[in-house]
């Protein structure tokens, strides 16, 4: 690209460029200097610190699967290098014909403006493929679906696996939000039913596997995309033909490689690039609009007091929903609440539209809640165990605090009691404080049912909590006291095991948001420690085992215990105060629509 007075140097674009929020592109290009002084967050951090393990934990299996081959099999380029160096040592991998390239660096092509690295090229005939590892699941199981023998793991194919025909992968195409799974999450091949293709993680042999369903993230496929593009530009590409270019992901389970088909990515991929060219040369201007990464984004102290000050409908809906009202002319929050009629043509069927209004009156009004039903209702039970569980990311459920009340005593105290494991996860040990936790809620739910009581025990989001319920009767079956995998479901699809979460989202409208954090304020309850969250509890509880060679701090085990035991009490409290005070405190969705026209 070059100009009157010479060459035009473009912006470079990465390939986490090409996904999320234009505006921050826009601003990120426009005050460089202020992106780049600004530090990572505490959880970007963590994000940074989780992938890089599983990184690491993905290469070493690799040089391990590949150990008893001919040196030089598996390439590693030196991660210290700089990225020039990094390039020439790629580059010199792929004329020597190496078959995989660890940590694979492209030159930076400034001519068309981008870069990417891919963590393994994997040779193909006389080309290479991009696979990227990522730190989220790629695959998850097929319900009911049971694999051909021999397709799992047939190192030279010719044990049973299904040839892949051209048209049969996953379609890079199907991904066009964030997230989309295309039906079982692959493409339709020539007419043909859905089908999932991955390769053994020790070579590549891709064959139909029905016993998945591919779990496509529209950023891994954008940056798949431009690896391809990059590859196909240095002459490095399986094929000239993109109906023949693949590329690969090996997610959080590195158990397979999910395999896709680039054809319609690549061409998906082309749209997007020259958007978000476009925005990031300041060619294309950009507004802000509140959407789920502004909570971590550091541009929010700029985009939030602009949106408030004009009242953008943005910050009372989401992101689809916004853009939704404002192509049918509603942009303000004012506008929204003062709306009468139907939903825009474009509505999601799935969201119920006098929810928005009444959220932008919610906002007007400074109201935290707004009843749904005349009169709020929750299950209660005789004895009542409230139930929370930490995790450490994907590495297992280091605890489990429950709370025990009897209703039907008043003299009864109510005990807080954790199960907990302080050995640094993973370890085995938390298959002990999972089996003692499983042995003492059964025996609560016997005790009540021998006394002639009624028995429930609740949870906060029930979708963590089954997660690691099934996942550790899994992991651990046969340790003392795990139960099967057949007794958890019975349990967490009985009427004893309740979400709290599911009972507000029915019984109110929240304005603020559902979380417990946001909704047990309204019912009076308060943390003990003003940082207590989620994101907090992982460095706590890094400090608290020693993760990394530091020494366990037990100040930060009590920080977590103390955590814990304030989220089954915020349960406790939120779930009494619907029953008894939710009515009289909380206007009705009704008064609060008949008080437009007052």
């Amino acid at each position: 690209m070059s100009g009157e007075d010479g060459p035009v140097v473009r912006v470079v674009l990465h390939p986490r460029d090409l996904a999320g929020c234009e505006h921050r592109l826009y601003l990120d290009h426009a005050y460089p200097d202020l992106a780049r002084s600004r530090p990572d967050t505490p959880e970007a951090q963590r994000r940074k610190a989780a992938a890089a393990d599983h990184r690491a934990a993905v290469r070493e299996m690799i040089r391990g699967l590949h150990s008893d081959q001919a040196p030089g099999t598996v390439v590693l380029i030196d991660p210290d290098a700089t990225h020039a160096a990094r390039a020439e040592q790629t580059l010199s991998a792929c004329a020597a014909g190496a078959a995989w390239i660890w940590n694979a660096t492209l030159p930076t092509d400034r001519e068309a403006g981008r870069r990417g690295h891919a963590e393994l090229l994997i040779r193909d005939g006389d080309g290479y493929l991009p696979v990227i590892v990522v730190n989220h699941r790629a695959s998850y199981p097929a319900k009911n679906a049971r694999r051909p023998t021999g397709t799992a793991g047939a190192k030279n194919g010719t044990d049973g696996t299904v040839p892949v025909a051209d048209g049969d992968t996953n379609s890079g195409g199907a991904a066009n939000g964030n997230e989309s799974t295309n039906g079982n999450g692959a493409a339709q091949g020539n007419g043909g039913p859905k089908v999932t293709v991955t390769s053994p993680v020790w070579a590549w042999s891709p064959s139909a596997d029905p016993t998945r369903n591919g779990r496509n993230q529209r950023r891994d496929l954008l940056r798949l995309a431009q690896l391809t593009a990059m590859l196909t530009e240095l002459g490095l590409a399986t094929s000239s033909d993109p109906a023949r270019l693949r590329a690969g992901v090996i997610g959080l389970d590195a158990d397979c490689i999910v395999v896709y088909e680039m054809a319609s990515a690549l061409t998906d991929y082309a749209e997007v690039f020259a958007r978000r060219m476009a925005i990031a040369e300041q060619q294309v201007s950009t507004t802000p609009r509140r959407i789920g990464e502004c909570r971590s984004c550091p541009w929010w102290e700029r985009c939030g007091p602009e949106l408030e000050q004009r009242r953008d409908v943005s910050l009372v809906v989401g992101a689809n929903q916004s853009r939704i009202l404002a192509d049918a002319g509603i942009t303000t929050i004012d506008q929204l609440a003062a709306h009468r009629g139907g939903p825009p043509d474009e509505w999601p069927g799935n969201a119920r539209f006098d929810d928005a209004i009444l959220t932008a009156i919610a906002w007007l009004q400074g109201i935290p809640l707004i009843r749904r039903l005349d009169t709020p209702v929750v299950r209660r039970a005789d004895v009542e165990v409230d139930v929370d569980m930490e995790s450490y990311g994907e590495h297992g459920a280091y605890m489990w605090g429950t709370l025990l009340t009897d209703t039907t005593d008043p003299t009864c105290e109510v005990r807080y009691r954790p199960f907990v494991t302080w050995q640094p996860l993973p370890t085995t040990d938390e298959g002990r404080s999972f089996g003692e936790f499983w042995t003492w809620l059964t025996a609560q739910r016997d005790a009540a049912h021998e006394a002639g009581k009624s028995f429930a025990a609740y949870c906060y989001s029930q979708q963590a909590e089954n997660r690691w319920l099934l996942g550790s009767a899994d992991r651990f079956a046969g340790a003392p006291g795990v139960p099967s995998r057949a007794e958890v479901e019975a349990f967490i699809g009985s009427a004893e095991w309740v979400d709290i979460y599911e009972a507000v989202g029915r019984n109110f409208i929240c304005p603020n948001g559902k979380g417990l954090k946001r909704v047990a304020p309204v019912a009076g309850f308060t943390w003990r420690d003003a940082d207590a969250s989620g994101e907090a509890s992982m460095d706590w509880y890094r400090d608290a085992v020693g993760l990394g060679g530091g020494v366990p701090d037990p100040t930060q085990r009590e920080r977590l215990l103390e955590y814990n035991e304030d989220d089954v009490r915020a349960t406790k409290v939120l779930r009494e105060w619907i029953t008894d005070g939710a009515r009289a405190a909380v206007p009705h969705r009704d008064t609060l629509l008949a008080g437009r026209d007052a």
